[in-house]
């Protein structure tokens, strides 16, 4: 795992953003067994208690869950997942869409431009 973080978002909020990502992606698979909060930390290059909060973050998001003394685990819940990668699909499409109207694209020249890109498959 690699991570980039931005100074003006709280570190911990970037870890559950990027976490939730390698979960929806499949760079995480449903089922697997986390690293250790030491190891993650390490990884990551962040402090322990960051980590911890972050995860406790994914914890309530229902994406992480803890097995007493087998550590942490992520869902096997297709439906939590699935439900977290629409709803980020969404965001980054509003995103996209604003920024092409705001450079003068109406939606259907947007459409269009996708199609374009993608090459009618």
């Amino acid at each position: 795992m690699k991570f980039e973080f931005d100074n003006n978002i709280p570190i911990y909020i970037q870890l559950v953003e990027q976490l939730k990502i390698y979960i929806i992606s499949g760079k995480i698979n449903s089922g697997e067994r986390l690293p250790s909060v030491r190891e993650l930390a390490l990884q990551t290059k962040v402090n322990p208690n960051t980590m911890q909060k972050a995860l406790v973050e994914l914890e309530e998001l229902k994406l992480v869950f803890t097995e007493r003394t087998n550590g942490k685990f992520v869902t096997n819940d297709r439906k939590i997942i699935e439900k977290y990668r629409e709803e980020y699909a969404y965001e980054l499409s509003k995103k996209y869409f604003a920024s092409m109207e705001g450079i003068g694209f109406n939606i259907s020249e947007i459409i269009e431009y996708l199609k374009d890109l993608g090459g009618d498959k």
